[in-house]
């Protein structure tokens, strides 16, 4: 059942939990994360980014294929589909998509013009019936090019861009997008205590939530995050799955080189980080 984010982040807020975004890259991740979902019971996020919408062919093509495979295979929990990082540009294409939700990235711009774009694109955005996500303070390592260095939100600066009516905001707390690296020095729950104390009932959301330690993820779920975002480790275990199917050598017997068959241990894997993220973030049974 597709729908804005807007209903289940604040049904999310209020009842602690989080509700999962997983990045989609192809029909087996979108199928995988589907089936999931209502098999839990979980409201769900598909978030995709504008490479991943390139690589798809373009963002007519994702709503397209979510759209028919929501209905054909009888999702009845509800689903949001996001544009994650998105341009200004990239926002406007998504609406013209069909896509139930956006995020607006403005976090590199200079607050002001970070304001102005956000406030615009909050009235088209709700005057379509979606969703919006807006960012303070970049998220740190790398996504489709674009390269954060993970600094703390400005909490006043997140109040501002809270008040233009978004209905979640990422604000960034020393995470990051990819594999942590030994060294990474962890979250600042003392600036997400301070973000959702300027932003009162406002979803917050965590990015890169792909090797956050569990007992970090349980804390900012009672700081006020509210969707929670995981790409990374599907990318690894889908990985790490198929190269298995491989070396076993079951690629060479019988038909074990069909696609169907080469991509089912990947597309399992995916089930199985799903479902472990959502038992943690604490969205099953939440549909």
């Amino acid at each position: 059942m597709l729908v804005s984010a807007k209903e289940m982040l604040v049904k999310a807020k209020e009842g602690h939990y989080a509700v999962g975004q997983f990045n989609i890259n192809n029909l087996e991740w979108t199928k995988s994360v589907l089936l999931t979902a209502q098999e839990l019971s979980a409201p769900v996020i598909l978030g995709v980014s504008e490479g991943a919408g390139k690589y798809m062919t373009g963002f007519g093509t994702v709503a397209a294929m979510v759209k028919a495979m929501d209905e054909s295979l009888g999702i009845t929990v509800p689903v949001a589909l996001h544009l994650d990082h998105g341009t200004y540009e990239g926002c406007y294409k998504c609406i013209k998509a069909g896509f139930t939700s956006i995020m607006f990235d403005g976090s590199h711009y200079p607050i002001d013009e970070n304001v102005e774009k956000t406030r615009e694109l909050v009235a088209v955005a709700h005057g379509m019936g979606m969703s919006i996500e807006a960012e303070v303070g970049a998220i740190g390592g790398e996504e489709d090019g674009v390269i954060g260095m993970g600094e703390c939100a400005d909490p006043d600066e997140c109040e501002r861009v809270a008040n233009l009516g978004v209905d979640m905001l990422a604000a960034g707390i020393g995470n990051i997008h990819g594999k942590y690296p030994e060294n990474w020095q962890g979250l600042s729950f003392e600036t997400l205590d301070a973000i959702q104390k300027k932003t009162g009932m406002m979803p917050l959301v965590l990015h890169g939530g792909s090797g956050i330690p569990e007992d970090m993820i349980r804390k900012a779920i009672t700081l006020g995050v509210s969707k929670i975002n995981v790409n990374t480790e599907c990318q690894i275990t889908f990985a790490e799955a198929t190269r298995k199917y491989i070396e076993e050598g079951k690629d060479l017997t019988g038909k074990g080189f069909d696609p169907r068959k080469l991509l089912a241990p990947g597309a399992e894997a995916i089930r199985a980080t799903v479902r472990e993220k959502m038992e943690l973030f604490g969205s099953v049974g939440k549909a």
